[in-house]
């Protein structure tokens, strides 16, 4: 079995975020947060995400 990109994201992000974290709730922050980053990062990679709809192009811009 082969993880996708998102398993290896969040995989990644919360090791990052465990090698950095030294304990206390800061630390359950940390990994809480590039646990996050990392599932983003593995789920765009993976095609499950989309961010053109975050962006504000000339088209979007109310007047």
């Amino acid at each position: 079995m082969n993880p996708s990109a998102t398993q290896l994201g969040l995989i990644f992000g919360l090791a990052v975020g465990a090698a950095g974290a030294f304990g206390g709730f800061a630390a359950f922050v940390l990994v809480l947060i590039f646990g996050a980053l990392g599932l983003l990062a593995g789920r765009y990679l993976d095609g499950h995400l989309d961010l053109s709809d975050l962006g504000v192009g000339r088209d979007r811009v109310d007047r």
